[in-house]
């Protein structure tokens, strides 16, 4: 029983640190990267579609990213989504390709952005402590229909303080990585 509480708290803890890794690729650095993208739509046949599934996006060098549209008909919707997205960005426009310049970020953007990333991990912490909570309550709640002794859920929580202990290590070593990589010029 306390074994499979501190198993799905593990698992549930790691994916946390895994969708803050995944939330954190989207943020901006200075270099391009294809995954930068992958969180606009394109109106395609009248339903949003994601671009990986309309075009190919690709690093061309550090600070360019090509994208090779599928259908030449919709250039002009991949451009347009790209403007309207807030990620700051000016596409050009070359037949089926479209190159997406990233201008170098500014001293003020970097610190923003840094605010953001530290906003992200907050979230990720706050995650993390809840899954914790919920398996102390899940002990509680075998510890009063007396299914564990108060021994085995002193045990349980110790552990599972451990697990939450790495889970926010781990979102804290992310936090640091990224603004590490935001803060380089």
């Amino acid at each position: 029983m306390i074994n499979e509480i501190k198993k799905d708290a593990q698992e549930r803890m790691e994916k946390s640190v895994e969708a803050l890794k995944s939330n954190l690729s989207k943020v901006r650095t200075g270099r391009a990267h294809p995954s930068l993208l992958s969180g606009l739509s394109v109106e395609y046949y009248g339903a949003p579609t994601p671009l990986n599934q309309v075009a190919n996006v690709v690093a061309e060098d550090a600070r360019t990213l090509a994208i090779t549209v599928f259908d030449r008909e919709l250039t002009q919707k991949v451009e347009k989504a790209i403007l309207q997205s807030d990620l700051g960005l000016n596409p050009m426009s070359a037949g089926t390709i479209i190159r997406v310049p990233l201008p170098p970020l500014t001293e003020e953007r970097r610190k923003d952005l840094v605010k953001i990333v530290r906003g992200e991990a907050e979230g990720a912490r706050v995650a993390v402590r809840n899954i914790r909570r919920d398996a102390n309550s899940d002990l509680k709640g075998l510890l009063k229909d007396k299914e564990i002794s108060e021994d085995e859920d002193r045990k349980g929580q110790e552990e599972i303080q451990k697990l939450t202990d790495v889970a926010v290590k781990n979102v804290d070593d992310v936090l640091a990585a990224k603004e590490k990589e935001l803060m380089e010029v």
